[in-house]
């Protein structure tokens, strides 16, 4: 048969016209689905299917939000808190080391074995912890800033001392000029980089802190939609079947319970062991360290007063400053509650185990402080330099001068510093691992969870067939 060009397919006999699957494919699929849904079995395997994703869902995600969380525990640990304590161990010897070269200096040829010793173990710790920091963190850390300063200034401090330490040994007086250039370096490029350092880690660890008791809330929202699309395909099933229990889907219920209750406790105990080791550890540790800090900056001030033989009250100031800072602006007498200083504020954190030696500490400062006080009696009201440098400083162990107490003042609070790392390291260990098993169970419960929905439905499918 001949067609005219241009007539349309409706208009020649026995031609259907072509229809637009694009238009009519989604009708037919929805047709389908609803053609299957209207029959008790389409919806049985329809909930099944929903009943599986659901279980499945719950299941991986609280394993996800654990495992984040204990990846956070174990930062807390091994990574952030480490990193902390190197941080304010710098600080710390630093800081010792140069209160330890001015004492060796005011010594001069009587200075002790002992006392060189101590300032090369500071200077060689604190070059290691620099060094072990950079590498464990990365290249875009707000502390790299910090320990590039630590690790080029460090050398040129150390070269002064010893130019300093040189020219003392034979009677050069520009000695003194070269030491109290080298604390000034200290004081005002060194021990503010260690500081930074200090805070920028303490901000990682307070972070990891924060990840690690977070609550997975996203895991107890998913938990709930969970056991609501149980619970009512099970009171459907009662209402269409009259059977009041369908062990598979009470199975599936179980599961979910128990991977939610799981959930539960696991975040509950070790958030309570975290919690511990940060009031117990690592809160009153941070506070310890800078009333270290501020016994050893004390003690520079002291020192360096001596070095300058009263050519400046710049040293005297500094003491008196450090002091305040330290203890408050406590008299004689003053009970402990009273004080407002770094000290008083390690005593008011540290945990129980750690009050006897913080109170010594305590004690000790305050006769430190009581024959600092002597010492400057000699020297401006006596004039009597020699006996203000003997009252100060000894080579030989002595128990009456400002020195011993200030050792006895710095034995006591590292004494109390290793007993509160060793309560961070007792509290924190293992919270990890507690969070990554109850992830694995939470898992294996969404799985089981699954298996028995899917086996409870298909009980009931059985019976249309």
């Amino acid at each position: 048969m001949l067609v005219k060009p241009g007539t349309p397919p409706a208009a020649v006999p026995g031609v259907v016209p072509a229809r637009r699957s694009g238009v009519l494919a989604p009708t037919g699929v929805r047709a389908r689905l609803a053609q299957a849904t209207r029959t008790a079995p389409g919806r049985l395997r329809l909930a099944g299917v929903v009943l599986a994703v659901a279980t499945v869902a719950f299941g991986g995600l609280t394993a996800w939000q654990l495992e984040t969380r204990a990846q956070a525990a174990d930062r807390v640990v091994s990574y952030s808190q480490p990193l902390s304590r190197d941080a304010a161990e710098i600080h710390r010897n630093l800081a010792d080391a140069a209160t330890t070269a001015a004492t060796g200096f005011l010594l001069a040829g009587a200075e002790p074995k002992d006392v060189r010793d101590r300032y090369e173990h500071d200077l060689a710790t604190a070059a290691e912890l620099v060094a072990q920091a950079a590498a464990r963190t990365t290249a875009t850390s707000p502390a790299q800033d910090s320990l590039a300063r630590l690790n080029q200034q460090l050398p040129v401090y150390a070269g002064l001392v010893e130019t300093a330490r040189a020219d003392n040994r034979q009677g050069i007086p520009l000695g003194g000029a070269y030491l109290r250039y080298a604390s000034e370096q200290m004081q005002t490029v060194l021990l503010p980089a260690a500081a930074e350092l200090a805070a920028t880690e303490n901000d990682e660890l307070a972070n990891d802190y924060a990840a690690a008791k977070s609550v997975p809330w996203g895991a107890y929202g998913l938990a709930l939609i969970t056991l609501a699309a149980l619970g009512w395909v099970q009171l459907t099933l009662f209402r269409r079947t009259n059977r009041v229990f369908n062990v598979g889907l009470l199975g599936a219920t179980a599961a979910v319970l128990a991977g939610a209750l799981w959930l539960t406790v696991a975040g509950l105990t070790t958030n309570a062991a975290l919690k511990r080791s940060d009031s117990e550890g690592a809160t009153p540790l941070r506070s310890l360290n800078y009333a270290r800090v501020d016994v050893l900056t004390a003690r520079l001030s002291e020192n360096l007063h001596l070095v300058a033989r009263g050519s400046t009250t710049k040293y005297a100031d500094q003491w008196t400053k450090a002091t305040e800072h330290l203890d408050g602006a406590a008299v004689k007498g003053d009970p402990l509650e009273r004080r407002t200083g770094s000290l008083p504020e390690a005593v008011r954190l540290a945990p129980a185990a750690a009050q006897p030696d913080v109170r010594d500490a305590v004690q000790q400062f305050d006769e430190w402080h009581d024959r600092h006080n002597e010492a400057r009696k000699l020297e401006v009201d006596d004039a009597n330099y020699q006996g203000a440098l003997d009252a100060t400083v000894a080579a030989a162990a002595d128990a009456h001068t400002a020195d011993a107490a200030f050792n006895a003042t710095d034995r006591a609070l590292a004494r109390a510093a290793d007993i509160e790392q060793g309560r961070f390291e007792q509290s924190a260990k293992g919270t990890g691992g507690d969070l990554r098993t109850a992830a694995v169970a939470a898992a294996l419960l969404g799985l089981v969870a699954a298996a028995a929905a899917l086996r409870g439905l298909g009980r009931r499918l059985a019976e249309y067939r």
